[in-house]
């Protein structure tokens, strides 16, 4: 009796093996889920517009905004479990890619396209082609990004894995939720000088930011930001901290983080260029 019980053990654990497996895919499903919904409330919001409905055109575009937030946490998550589960496979990596590409390169593209630049008269050619150039420097950015990892998995040591060379689709992402959360009021009920000038800056700073994803300039991840502090005494008011402003500041919270962590990439850079350069310019002791 007991051997009939050894035998059948290992295909129990098989199975729940093979379950765990598909609990990072679930956060990833649940990361295009998200990316689809900021996408069919981008169209409704646009809809809306047209409608005069400039309320509801604003719920929608901060309910899409809100959804690219949680579509950022899960794609966090993901990537996490599946290394603490022991459970990353060439499957799941390819469908992360996917839904990465949806959630942010299509959805935030057609979301600035949609709230902003894309009703500006005088702006239209070139509103379309930014958003165009958006979404293949992040396609660009997430091809770049798998053919790195393979890389490193295949030589470690040939990649830092402290951080990401380029910007995150991400952070480029989390920068345009952050901004519609702050403002969900469409630019087309603005005043035509008000949205002239509001189309030409988001217009600069989606160029910017598309640039960034194919740049070689180095950002730190996400979750090395502050994994050496480990005390409870210092972690948990910090974390409770940061879902109390979430939870009454979101607004603020989410504009700051996300600023600040797509210009931090450049301004390391900056700062890291000024010493040697003073270093150069000294004259040579005779």
């Amino acid at each position: 009796m007991s051997k009939a019980v050894e035998q059948g053990a290992p295909p129990a654990r098989v199975g729940i093996r093979r379950g765990i497996y598909i609990i990072p895919s679930l956060f990833t499903i649940g990361n295009i889920l998200c990316g689809f919904y900021a996408l069919i409330n981008a169209l409704k919001g646009s809809q809306a517009q047209l409608m005069g409905e400039t309320e509801q055109a604003a719920s929608l575009f901060n309910q899409a905004a809100i959804a690219l937030a949680v579509s950022w946490l899960l794609d966090n998550l993901d990537g996490r479990i599946a290394r603490l589960t022991n459970t990353t496979s060439e499957f799941g990596v390819e469908l992360d890619s996917i839904a990465d590409f949806l959630s942010f390169g299509i959805a935030p593209a057609v979301l600035a396209y949609t709230w902003g630049y894309g009703a500006t008269p005088g702006l239209e050619k070139i509103s379309w082609a930014v958003s165009f150039f958006f979404l293949i420097c992040g396609a660009l950015r997430l091809a770049r990004f798998n053919v790195v990892a393979r890389t490193t998995s295949e030589a470690p040591g040939r990649a830092d894995k402290r951080f990401f060379v380029g910007l995150p689709t991400p952070g480029a992402a989390g920068l345009v939720a952050s901004v519609i959360h702050f403002f969900p009021i469409p630019f087309q009920a603005l005043q035509p000088g008000q949205r002239y000038l509001f189309s030409s800056l988001l217009l600069v700073v989606m160029s910017l930011m598309a640039l960034l994803m194919v740049s070689t300039i180095r950002y730190s991840k996400y979750i090395d930001v502050g994994a050496r502090v480990r005390h409870p005494f210092v972690t948990l008011p910090l974390i409770s901290l940061f879902v109390a402003g979430m939870w009454f500041y979101s607004r603020w919270m989410m504009l700051i983080l996300a600023g600040t962590y797509v210009i931090h990439g450049p301004l390391v850079r900056l700062f890291g260029l000024l010493p040697r350069r003073s270093r150069e310019d000294r004259p040579s002791a005779a």
